[in-house]
């Protein structure tokens, strides 16, 4: 019997757009973390908290128990004394710690990517938009957004082509992620993109897509709040009361 969370995720995937899965390249530093990374979560898995943990995440994925503070320090002892990786040793990484079951496997990607998506080029998004439609939730969804997608569009603006194809597609997740991907822009957000992206789900019907509306439009209004109170004027109706309420909630009406 599949439960509420589970018949929602196959409805999202019988509408997402089929796109190829990135060949995992060859990289003997990948390797070497994956070794380091299994057998340091492995030995210090907690079969009890993972099924608390697995509960809290409604059930997106196995855990193996690690708490953060605990996860973050092994993090570090996997990685001590690594050169710092390419763009083909981070794709390497991410794509075989998705291949792996437990949740905090793909914890440690993002971490891994968030730390060096410097060295990397565009050529990482289709290995990013892969993780972001694989095993999705919030959890990995958001952080890859903001600190991945957003610093990749950041460094090459060319890169906003795809974002414009990602806020159109049928899977839920690649629009919150285009949603979310100037999080962390402030000054340098593209407005007329960010305003014309929430136009454009303004009409979903999904609770994440929603909240996701609301706030990229919160974040930006720390930055200029009257041009999020005049798009939100200007536009009165075409949003849920969830959207507005979140993009709202520090500058009032």
């Amino acid at each position: 019997m599949c439960d509420r969370r589970s018949v929602r995720l196959m409805r999202v995937t019988e509408g997402r757009s089929a796109a190829a899965v990135p060949p995992v390249p060859e990289s003997p530093l990948a390797s070497t973390v994956l070794e380091r990374l299994t057998a340091a979560y492995g030995s210090a898995a907690d079969p009890e908290r993972a099924v608390a943990m697995r509960a809290y995440m409604k059930d997106v994925a196995p855990f193996l128990g690690l708490t953060t503070p605990v996860r973050r320090a092994l993090s570090r002892t996997v990685v001590a004394g690594l050169p710092h990786p390419g763009e083909a040793d981070c794709a390497a990484v991410a794509l075989r710690c998705w291949e792996l079951s437990e949740r905090e496997y793909q914890y440690f990607a993002v971490d891994y990517l968030r730390r060096h998506v410097r060295h990397c080029s565009s050529g990482l998004l289709p290995v990013v938009r892969h993780l972001v439609t694989t095993v999705p939730w919030w959890d990995t969804v958001d952080l890859l957004a903001a600190h991945v997608v957003g610093a990749l569009v950041a460094a090459d603006r060319g890169l906003t082509a795809e974002l414009d194809e990602w806020i159109g597609d049928d899977d839920m997740w690649l629009a919150r992620a285009a949603l979310l991907h100037q999080l962390r822009y402030r000054e340098r957000t593209d407005t007329g993109r960010l305003f014309d992206y929430c136009l454009r789900q303004s009409g979903h019907q999904d609770f994440f897509v929603r909240k996701a509306i609301g706030w990229c439009l919160r974040e930006y209004a720390k930055t200029d709040p009257d041009a999020v109170r005049t798009f939100l004027s200007r536009h009165q109706g075409r949003f849920a009361p969830l959207s507005v309420r979140e993009a709202l909630k520090n500058i009032g009406a």
